[in-house]
């Protein structure tokens, strides 16, 4: 094992609920690599001295995950077009003080959309309007799907991000089925009042061909659980995490792991 030393480039992770998925896969692809680097997942009680700290601690590089991925933007100096074209921030990289956002949910979503042969004909229920439902409406639409759906009790959110991208909006996820349900929610996640509940009715997932909830922590989140009992095709946020947090390594350390590595480490990750 590397041991701590005052040559180590530090990244991080901010979250209000923290988890070991990226700190379990960057670490083990440091070590496979043989790279002098560490990685630590922290939940900042000050967002703006956190990013501070980025800064002024030369750590290398920042992942932003809910609920900060839109209030980092004021915080950052130069926004790359993947985070400009959504107006949502997952990945901060510092050059020497100079901090740049990008959003790499965004083809992790696409990626998975194509991997699983989603049929653009069907239609689709987004339940979420934060900053991660921006990357995943956007990766909806490049994809050629049109017949989506916001659910989003915040109907200033939910009707901008629906206007945005050209789709319906409802307040009310539960009176609405569609072919494809998705999870964007903090609803299901560990540590959280309602991470035992369902984000869609045992009927919506009935209804539907494809489950995907973005939510990573756990793997097996009350949604996913249902979605395989009933036979659905499952999409989990364990892989959304895997693939944004592969092409954040890329941003990073400038080195692009084989596919070997790349499966031991989401392994690794998977196994705490």
């Amino acid at each position: 094992m590397t041991m701590l030393n005052k040559d180590m480039t530090l990244c991080i992770s901010l979250s209000a609920r923290p988890s070991n998925n990226g700190t379990r896969f960057h670490n083990f692809l440091y070590e496979e690599l043989g790279l002098n680097w560490i990685y630590k997942a922290f939940a900042p009680t000050d967002l703006g001295q956190a990013i501070a700290g980025v800064r002024g601690l030369g750590i290398r590089g920042c992942a932003i995950s809910m609920p900060y991925k839109e209030d980092v933007i004021a915080l950052v100096d130069r926004m790359d077009p993947s985070a400009t074209a959504i107006d949502s921030v997952n990945t901060i990289v510092n050059d020497d003080g100079v901090l740049t956002a990008y959003n790499t949910d965004y083809s992790a979503i696409a990626q998975l959309i194509e991997r699983n042969g989603l049929d653009a004909a069907a239609s689709v229920l987004l339940r979420g309007s934060g900053g991660m439902a921006k990357a995943t409406a956007a990766a909806f639409r490049d994809a050629g799907f049109t017949r989506v759906t916001i659910a989003a009790r915040n109907e200033a959110n939910g009707r901008g991000l629906a206007d945005l991208y050209g789709f319906g909006w409802t307040a009310d996820a539960a009176g609405e089925s569609a072919d494809i349900i998705v999870n964007i929610t903090p609803i299901g996640m560990a540590g959280g009042a309602e991470e035992h509940e369902l984000s869609f009715s045992e009927e919506q997932i009935a209804a539907a061909s494809v489950v995907f909830d973005v939510v990573a922590l756990p793997a097996e989140t009350p949604l996913v659980k249902a979605g395989r009992a009933a036979g659905k095709t499952v999409i989990t946020g364990a892989e959304v995490a895997t693939l944004q947090a592969l092409e954040q390594f890329v941003l990073y350390t400038g080195i692009r792991p084989s596919a070997e590595q790349v499966r031991a480490a989401e392994e690794f990750m998977r196994a705490q």
